[in-house]
């Protein structure tokens, strides 16, 4: 059987005894971090045998497991928080297993997006998980212009060293689009910053230490993209090619030209 057991986020004492009792009774656990995995287990007083999985060797571990699992070994996967398989290695084994029959059981616990989600203040009936934020500047862009439409608020994580250019990027798309960054959550030292995007642009202008998990509230950015799309409409109705007509306005715009194609279909 398969184990997918979620953990502490922050603070060690986090952790369910649902989780504590399968880390106790695996054949294996395997490890994003086994460093960091260790002080997990021995805060708890757990000896387990640990073996590493991590993204660099997640397809041989892969295939190295499943004859494992389905001979009847008890093995665990943990990441170094939260869940695996949310933006951690995880989901391929998950996957494979499931396809080979083997039993699967996800234990829950604490999550970086819910705990961010509630301590931001937007939290509502519904919300979007977008994962780590695109690098790029056009993808980044057009990320806030997307999820503008979606009438709900967003979680992301990003890299602390990016969070200035972040914010930046967002307060030059929709400058009153609320926002929380929300930092080293269930330690000793979190902090949730609030405010609009450009409020948090002109404070937080040094790269914070610590985890961060972006709370982004819905946006108002979506006539700008309705009127990018009409646009193409119309200089596709007077006679110009679909896709010249596309990418012309994604220059000028600086929206998708792939958007802007699809949409006027």
């Amino acid at each position: 059987m398969l184990a997918v057991c979620a953990t502490p986020i922050g603070n060690l004492d986090d952790i369910t005894l649902r989780v504590l009792a399968e880390l106790r009774g695996a054949d294996v656990v395997l490890a994003e971090d086994t460093r960091h995995t260790r002080g997990l287990l021995e805060r708890h007083g757990i000896r387990a045998r640990l073996l590493s999985y991590h993204e660099h060797n997640e397809a041989a571990r892969v295939a190295e497991l499943l004859p494992r699992l389905a001979a009847g070994e008890r093995i665990a996967l943990v990441s170094d928080a939260g869940m695996p398989g949310i933006s951690d290695p995880g989901a391929r084994l998950v996957s494979a297993a499931l396809d080979a029959g083997i039993p699967v059981t996800v234990l829950p616990g604490p999550s970086a997006v819910e705990t961010a989600l509630v301590a931001s203040g937007l939290a509502g009936s519904r919300y979007g998980f977008v994962g780590f934020l695109p690098r790029k500047t056009g993808e980044l862009a057009q990320l806030w212009r997307e999820t503008a439409a979606w009438g709900c608020p967003i979680v992301a994580f990003e890299s602390p060293h990016r969070l200035t250019a972040t914010l930046r990027s967002l307060a030059s798309v929709d400058p009153d689009r609320a926002v929380a960054v929300c930092r080293e959550l269930t330690k000793r030292f979190e902090e949730v910053a609030r405010g609009t995007a450009g409020e948090l642009a002109r404070r937080l202008v040094e790269p914070p230490k610590g985890e961060v998990t972006l709370v982004i509230g819905s946006g108002q950015v979506t006539s700008d993209l309705e009127a990018a799309r009409q646009a193409v409409a119309d200089l596709v109705a007077a006679g110009t090619p679909r896709g010249v007509a596309a990418e012309v306005v994604a220059r000028l715009t600086d929206t998708s030209r792939n958007d802007l194609y699809r949409g006027s279909l």
